[in-house]
């Protein structure tokens, strides 16, 4: 689909915030890249000609003793056409994992929070009998067999008109606790949110403080991480942005964009609640990888897949303790992807991080079953195809 018929069908089917009608596009194209260090044609291609039907913006850092590039493509907004703002904040979904699994591990070096101890055995007025083996490492690899809980609606449709539904972690967990193990904990891997909320109320438990005050002084506050910072309730996110859209069933019938900017996010929590920046999540990123963030031994549990099977494909576990591992372009890419209606993000790196990656896509469909185009492109710029 080419720029022109692109921006008539945004023209005629955005619809901004919860009452505000259609708005009618500017005829003027769309910002290109702007690469910011050296020339890649690469990763410009990737990110051009945006907004498309697939994202409207999309901001990119790529680091690493193999050359660095940062650009940025598309619009701050679809009402005014502004360019996007390179240092605006996103919701970064579940790359927030990564952030709750150092903070448990730091725990665990620590001698606070012990992996092969039961979750149960910290909190026992909360986890059942029937999931009384579950470790918290098996918490961390999705290794759990826990369900997940149950939330208000199934499409976006009706997710969207919950938005601002406030979720208590311990409802979640006493709501996915009452359902039958999916399989025996340690037996099989099934990647969802419920073994993070618990990790983050075992966080909770032990340090005796909240959650975020742990993230903001054990990894935000020593990084510098000034961009960075957990909403609570706050369903807005603060400071400079570009505004998310999500296609969806509009008021009058026909499919459309709807700004979704402005969307609470305590369903994902310790597992998807994190708002940051590009520039933060990088710094963050090779911080991690260089062994500053978790020391010693048990960094070894994010680099360490569980040796069991998908709950679901059969395939090979591919989650560790906050991250995941891809083969891509004959190499191993560790990071975490995530994404929050309208944002799509992800932290990537070689594990001597020789390159690293980190972008914010504000996907149309951030929550789809098929990875986001320009996304995909971004990483196969990045690191080549993905490997049989």
């Amino acid at each position: 689909m080419n720029n022109a018929r692109i921006r008539t069908l945004l023209a005629a089917t955005l619809v901004l915030g919860v009452t505000a009608g259609p708005a009618v596009l500017p005829a003027t194209a769309a910002p290109a890249a702007a690469a910011v260090s050296m020339s890649n044609p690469a990763f410009e291609a990737a990110i051009a000609g945006l907004p498309s039907k697939d994202a409207t913006a999309a901001l990119v850092r790529v680091g690493g003793r193999e050359g660095a590039w940062q650009g940025s493509s598309g619009v701050h907004d679809l009402k005014s056409m502004r360019p996007a703002d390179p240092d605006g904040r996103f919701r970064a979904g579940s790359v927030t994992k990564v952030f709750t699994a150092a903070v448990a591990l730091q725990l665990a070096g620590e001698g606070r929070l012990d992996l092969d101890r039961s979750a149960r055995s910290y909190l026992p007025e909360l986890i059942p009998a029937r999931y009384g083996t579950v470790t918290v490492r098996q918490l961390l690899n999705h290794t759990h067999g826990i369900p997940a809980p149950d939330f208000a609606g199934s499409t976006v449709e009706e997710r969207y008109a919950h938005r601002f539904e406030v979720h208590d972690p311990r409802a979640m967990v006493r709501s996915a606790t009452a359902k039958e193990p999916e399989f025996a904990p340690g037996t099989r891997q099934h990647y969802l949110n419920i073994g993070y909320t618990i990790a983050g109320l075992l966080i909770e438990r032990v340090t005796g403080d909240t959650y975020e005050h742990q993230v903001a002084t054990r990894i935000l506050g020593p990084l510098g991480l000034r961009g960075t910072y957990l909403p609570g309730t706050d369903p807005r996110i603060r400071g400079p942005h570009n505004r998310g859209y999500q296609t969806m069933r509009l008021a009058d019938g026909t499919t459309g964009l709807r700004d979704v900017s402005v969307w609470g996010a305590t369903d994902g929590w310790a597992a998807g609640d994190l708002i940051s920046t590009t520039a933060d999540l990088e710094r963050f990123t090779r911080a991690l990888f260089q062994g500053r963030v978790v020391r010693g031994p048990l960094l070894e549990e994010m680099f360490t897949l569980p040796q069991v099977t998908d709950f679901r494909s059969g395939d090979p576990a591919a989650y560790s303790a906050g991250l995941s591992m891809k083969k891509l372009g004959g190499r191993e890419v560790w990071g975490k992807t995530g994404g929050r209606w309208g944002y799509n993000a992800a932290i990537a790196s070689t594990r001597n991080g020789s390159r690293t990656l980190v972008y914010s896509v504000n996907s149309t469909d951030a929550k789809g079953q098929d990875m986001n185009r320009v996304a995909l492109a971004l990483m196969v710029a990045a690191y080549g195809p993905p490997t049989p």
